[in-house]
Formats: C-alpha cells, sequence, structure tokens
C-alpha cells in the first residue's frame, strides 16, 4: 500500500498534506492548540524524526555498473525518499499527538 501512495510525486505530496491537515486539526480540536502553534510544532517533529527515518532500510549500491565515479561507497542504491516522507509524516503525528497529550500546551 505505501509503494502505490508513493508512486508519484504530486500523490505523496497529496497524502502528506492531507495527513497533516488532520493532525494539526486534532490538536487543535482536541487540545486548544492554535492553527499556527499545531503546524509549528508538527513542523519541528517533523523535521527531527526525518532524520531517525531516513537511515532505515538502506542498502548501499554493489552492482560497480551503477557507481558513478566520485560516489559514496555507502549512498543507498534506492533511498525511497517519497516512501519515507509519507513514513515520517505518520510517525511524526503520533508523536506530536502523545507529546500533546503528555505536556500541557495549550493556547501555544
Amino acid at each position: 500500500m505505501m509503494h502505490s501512495l508513493a508512486r508519484s510525486t504530486p500523490v505523496t505530496l497529496a497524502v502528506i498534506t492531507v495527513l497533516i491537515a488532520a493532525f494539526v486539526a486534532a490538536a487543535v480540536s482536541l487540545f486548544k492548540l492554535t492553527v499556527g502553534g499545531a503546524i509549528a510544532l508538527y513542523f519541528v517533529v517533523w523535521w527531527t524524526l526525518l532524520f531517525a527515518v531516513l537511515p532505515l532500510r538502506n542498502q548501499p549500491e554493489t552492482r560497480p555498473t551503477h557507481v558513478v565515479p566520485g560516489q559514496d561507497p555507502g549512498a543507498p542504491a534506492a533511498p525511497r525518499l517519497r516512501e519515507k516522507a509519507i513514513w515520517t509524516t505518520l510517525v511524526a503525528g503520533a508523536a506530536f499527538l502523545i507529546a500533546l497529550a503528555v505536556f500541557p500546551l495549550a493556547g501555544l
């Protein structure tokens, strides 16, 4: 299913936009955050978790014919960035809502 959601950049961006809107709407309605505060906090959580998700399931390029001169030997063969953007959005949404439930941030 994730592969079909990440089949193209416009589809991926649409999925991410809908998910972010849902998380921000939940934060505004359930935890009494302002829209701007919810977007700002979500952005910080998303950007932080992106760097945790990026290295997951990366395999270096092992086919000598596909290695470009000067390429780092540990560069991933298939980084799957669109899938990782969706996963980051989901994981960040869960972390965001958990943080809002744990910390009293109403009115942010």
